[in-house]
């Protein structure tokens, strides 16, 4: 008899124990949410964070506090996400430097896959190939060619060592098996600049960016380097179908949590970022500078950030890039 009212005690006061965790996650969110951007303000993933988070305030009454924590390649601000409580008040719009950073530093201080619980695979930013107009080529097929006649006499410009666009030349250098030398910049538009100027031939940057100056002669888009064309530009064929089967680049950016933050709450930023991401007006704003909103489930993204991690891992190592 003992025995028995022992247990029944046991279970009783694990079901108290149990309530506060339960209705918190009933009744989350119930203060701010902090959502970390690692980049400056004013930069290309800090309006999709913004956005979101202003969409979020509104269907949930309560502030989502968008804090930019820039520095190290992304890695100061995923580092506090990384180490923050689970309980969906701390939250990170990643981006590509989240799969690229694993091959680029000899260490990091947390575990991209096992420290966080992705949420929401939100955009995927293809890139656009162009030439100065005095490169005699007119196609990607033509650029491969005439890449080959010329082994170490060309060079790529990125907005920087390690960035999307860096890498976005590399695989092209391997998959098309030429010799392109890279030039490093300091930023996209400083990068852009050097190919309408001569200084180099070639790079793989923003549409959204480069577009302008296509359409005033300034550069010559070849291809984008996404899945699918670009409405901005629908006449364009991406590189895969226009020279080099199976070549894929594009930055992306996506929201993940720390590990162990409750499937109730995961489930919760999911639905409300689908949604969002299905409004007109945000749609519509994304299309407009290039990008092509996803809205995907945890689990999708979970295998899409391995995939990339893979992906870049190889690129990277291959032509020997490192930051540290």
């Amino acid at each position: 008899m003992k025995r028995c009212l022992i247990a029944g005690w046991m279970v009783a006061i694990g079901l108290i124990m149990g309530i506060p965790a339960a209705w918190s996650q009933s009744q989350y969110p119930s203060r701010p949410i902090r959502l970390i951007v690692p980049y400056p303000p004013g930069g290309a993933v800090d309006p999709i964070a913004r956005t979101i988070g202003q969409k979020l305030n509104e269907a949930w009454g309560q502030p989502v506090v968008v804090d930019n924590k820039p520095g190290a390649g992304t890695i100061i601000g995923t580092e506090i996400v990384a180490k923050a409580a689970p309980d969906g008040y701390t939250v990170i719009l990643a981006s590509s430097n989240h799969a690229v950073n694993p091959a680029m530093y000899g260490k990091l201080p947390y575990d991209p896959v096992k420290d966080f619980t992705p949420i929401n695979l939100v955009s995927i930013i293809p890139l656009m190939l162009v030439v100065n107009p005095q490169v005699p080529v007119k196609s990607t097929k033509e650029l491969i060619d005439y890449l080959k006649t010329k082994p170490g006499q060309l060079n790529f410009s990125s907005a920087g060592n390690g960035s999307t666009t860096h890498l976005a030349g590399e695989l092209f250098k391997s998959m098309a098996g030429v010799d392109i030398v890279h030039v490093a910049y300091k930023g996209s538009g400083p990068s852009v600049a050097g190919v309408m100027a001569g200084e180099t031939s070639v790079a793989f940057d923003s549409i959204f960016l480069q577009l302008p100056q296509v359409k005033a002669g300034k550069l010559r888009a070849l291809a984008v380097t996404g899945t699918k064309r670009t409405s901005l530009a629908p006449e364009l064929p991406t590189v895969s179908e226009a020279g080099l089967p199976g070549y894929e680049a594009y930055a992306w950016v996506g929201f993940l949590a720390p590990a162990g933050t409750p499937r109730e709450i995961v489930q919760k930023w999911h639905q409300e970022i689908t949604r969002i991401l299905q409004l007109p007006e945000v749609r519509e704003r994304q299309i407009s500078q290039g990008v092509e909103p996803v809205g995907s489930t945890p689990e999708y993204f979970a295998d899409f950030i391995k995939t990339e991690i893979s992906k870049w891992g190889k690129v990277v190592k291959q032509a020997g890039i490192k930051l540290d």
